[in-house]
């Protein structure tokens, strides 16, 4: 049943990407092009997303538990540190020079799109490069700090 959830709610996603246009790494572009062609498509986009949100974010989380969980998982740390606001950066550079995200280049994929499998696959190489760091820093003991 999770599953099907899952798979249903993923398409349902792919599905509204695909109608709003949010596959066209061009429109990207156009809403990051501040000072010329500006294409403010994706800011309706984004408003109708976070209003759809707090509606039902509201709705749901009024109920003593989810349909399919025991629990709601709501993230609890809200801390901001050198490492989120680094890769926030880093998504940003990489979201403006090709126009993808995540979810849009793989819905792209579909149409075996160039540049998004090019997207793709260097997403790909930064999630190896990512686990691989984080495995080196669990096996590093922790620097011992000097007294001053």
């Amino acid at each position: 049943m999770k599953l099907s959830a899952a798979f249903f709610g993923g398409l349902l996603f792919a599905l509204g990407l695909g109608l709003s246009g949010m596959t066209d790494a061009n429109k990207v572009i156009g809403f990051l092009n501040l000072g010329g062609e500006w294409d403010a498509s994706l800011a309706f986009v984004m408003l109708g997303a976070i209003g759809v949100h707090i509606i039902f974010y509201r709705l749901i989380i009024r109920r003593k538990s989810p349909t399919l969980e025991k629990l709601f998982k709501i993230p609890d740390r809200s801390d901001i540190n050198s490492r989120l606001i680094s890769g926030a950066a880093i998504f940003g550079i990489g979201w403006g020079l090709g126009g993808f995200c995540p979810a849009p280049a793989l819905v792209s994929m579909a149409a075996l799109q160039p540049e998004s499998l090019t997207f793709s696959l260097f997403m790909l190489v930064g999630m190896a490069i990512h686990q691989l760091q984080t495995k080196f820093e669990q096996r590093s003991p922790p620097e011992e700090q000097q007294p001053c």
